[in-house]
């Protein structure tokens, strides 16, 4: 396989109802050359068949088997092993504006060594979802910036670009939900990385369920957030 710019990592877990959606989308939005990678834990998920099926009919898309399991420790194999310049992290139902893609990686080209996508500065939008999470990250994100500095309104989106030798250079020690995205931006912005933001619309989705545990993770994006404030 050839080295492509871009890497797009895409944990999954029995989302036959969106997948096929979500990878037309990203193949007739995004233009920078790139390759989508299909996180799995299991066997039996009801995505492989459909991603199987796509790439044989041309889709610019690979099967990536998760050793453990969980969405944390997919997004850390994809992020250890799809192959790009610049790794991008998204759901598979539609709930990020891939319009913004190109744009994002022509801010890596500029320089820049982390690209969030953010629903709340200017321009942002988040249609949808609860207001318990909402308030949440949105506070977060505010106190990030106003105390500490980084350089985002949204560290808590997972919607991030990163460029990938800059994730040579720390270890993610992330071992459960999406806290991930807080950890690498908070080590990414005391490491002295280039940081930027692009507004982004946020949507709910529409199909299958959310699989996103506030109570339990909660524990785990506050070790990273008061890491960031601690430095």
């Amino acid at each position: 396989m050839t080295k492509n710019k871009l890497a797009i990592i895409i944990p999954v877990f029995n989302e036959a109802e969106n997948i096929s959606a979500t990878i037309s989308v990203i193949e007739n939005t995004v233009k920078t050359p790139h390759v989508i990678y299909i996180v799995y834990d299991n066997d039996d998920d009801n995505t492989v068949p459909l991603v199987k099926a796509l790439k044989e009919n041309g889709a610019s898309v690979e099967l990536l088997k998760n050793p453990k399991k969980g969405a944390c420790e997919a997004i850390k194999w994809g992020l250890k092993t799809a192959i790009g310049d610049y790794k991008l992290v998204t759901m598979a139902d539609m709930s990020d504006d891939y319009g913004d893609v190109d744009k994002m990686c022509s801010l890596m080209d500029e320089g820049f060594d982390l690209v969030c996508g953010s629903r709340y500065c200017k321009g942002g939008k988040q249609l949808g979802g609860g207001i318990i999470k909402k308030t949440m990250s949105r506070t977060a994100g505010l106190t990030l910036k106003l105390l500490a500095g980084v350089p985002t309104y949204d560290a808590t989106n997972s919607f991030k670009l990163y460029r990938s030798t800059m994730l040579e250079t720390f270890e993610i020690q992330s071992d459960g939900g999406f806290e991930i995205g807080l950890e690498i931006i908070a080590k990414a912005y005391t490491s002295g990385y280039k940081i930027t933001e692009v507004p982004t619309t946020w949507k709910d989705r529409e199909k299958g369920q959310s699989r996103f545990k506030i109570i339990q993770w909660l524990p785990k994006y506050l070790k990273w957030y008061f890491y960031a404030i601690r430095h």
